[in-house]
């Protein structure tokens, strides 16, 4: 019974609401027309706009693409063979030279073997003295001279080729560079393949990137082009393409290109993402501010100041943009040069509504100022 009684109270409060609410309505409705006049005047002054005018600007014709950064030279260090590594001869970071040694691994049996060849090479030495000293002497014959002469260069070779097994245990540095991070210390079994370090010479940095085919016949060895890495916001790396592949891909139709920058510092790092622009030459071209574009779906327009009876209006234009540079769009069709635009708050612009431009009133109570004083 509660429940029922709280239900239908709650259902005449909601509908004392209602009629409050539709009352309300109506007596504001009735106040409107004598805000009207007020309203009228305040409307025919319209809403207060800045003003862009529009002009002509440079623009540049550019081929943006994305890229990666790779070290003028880059390797990953590895081993020829499962091994226990012995020595690690390097820090992470450290900036080595050409054939700086690195890792050293086990290397017990090559070291045996490289004795063992050492002895046969004495062995065959002193032969080769005693029946040098006895052919020199008419006791022995000459041909057992050149058979020990044979042995002892057969020997030689051997202990050669031992020391170039044991040499192998130590693993070198390709090129000079800087070596990355490394997880391996003495002790640490390594497997063919396995990465040990990774070494890069960033000096300079080369970039490849796609090249679409139709900008093959612009575009040589020796262009400059201009790249920027999110980690340095828009700060511009300068550089030049170096190749131009001889393939274009079936896929993509484009041709891998490859770009050499200078690194000084080596601020950029392999592995950055590179956006990459080509310029294309300099043209002249009728440009607004962005601020006063706005874009609708795939389309864009533009708010002209028109003039009236009544003052000033915006006239919705549609425009068709092209290029974006430095805070400017460019404008293909729709406007020409000389043209007054608004400049902002297009957003809260109805088309053919009544507008104010800055500036404009307080030159027009200048003016007549001015004529009152004389």
């Amino acid at each position: 019974m509660f429940k029922r009684h709280f239900f239908l109270i709650a259902a005449g409060v909601l509908l004392a609401l209602m009629v409050v609410a539709a009352v309300l309505k109506i007596v504001f409705a009735q106040d409107g027309p004598q805000a009207g006049p007020g309203a009228g005047r305040g409307g025919a002054r319209g809403q207060q706009v800045s003003e862009a005018v529009v002009g002509t600007r440079q623009f540049s014709d550019q081929i943006r693409v994305l890229g990666v950064a790779r070290g003028v030279k880059s390797v990953n260090i590895t081993s020829p063979t499962t091994q226990l590594i012995t020595r690690v001869m390097f820090v992470d970071g450290q900036q080595v030279s050409a054939g700086a040694p690195l890792v050293e691994l086990q290397a017990r049996e090559e070291e045996a073997t490289v004795i063992e060849a050492r002895a046969r090479v004495a062995q065959a030495q002193r032969e080769y003295d005693r029946y040098k000293n006895l052919t020199d002497r008419g006791v022995a014959p000459r041909i057992l001279l050149e058979q020990a002469e044979t042995a002892l260069a057969t020997t030689q070779a051997s202990l050669q080729a031992a020391q170039a097994r044991r040499g192998d245990r130590v693993i070198r540095a390709p090129f000079a560079g800087t070596l990355g991070l490394t997880s391996v210390t003495p002790g640490t079994l390594i497997n063919p393949g396995a990465v040990i370090a990774t070494l890069d010479d960033t000096s300079s940095i080369r970039v490849d990137f796609p090249l679409p085919e139709r900008y093959l016949s612009r575009l040589q060895p020796g262009t400059p082009i201009t790249a920027t890495a999110d980690a340095y916001g828009e700060e511009p790396f300068q550089g030049r393409i170096e190749l131009i592949d001889t393939r274009v891909n079936e896929t993509t139709r484009a041709a891998t290109a490859r770009a050499i920058f200078s690194n000084p510092g080596g601020r950029i790092r392999p592995g950055m993402m590179m956006r990459v622009a080509v310029q294309q030459g300099q043209r002249q071209a009728v440009a607004a501010p962005e601020a006063a574009i706005q874009y609708e779906g795939a389309g864009a327009f533009v708010y002209r100041i028109a003039s009236g009876q009544n003052g000033s209006n915006a006239q919705r234009v549609e425009i068709t943009t092209g290029a974006v540079e430095n805070g400017y769009v460019e404008i293909l069709s729709g406007v020409e040069a000389g043209e007054r635009l608004v400049g902002s708050g297009l957003n809260r612009i109805q088309p053919g509504a009544p507008i104010s431009v800055a500036g404009a009133a307080q030159g027009q109570q200048s003016a007549a100022q001015q004529g009152a004083r004389k």
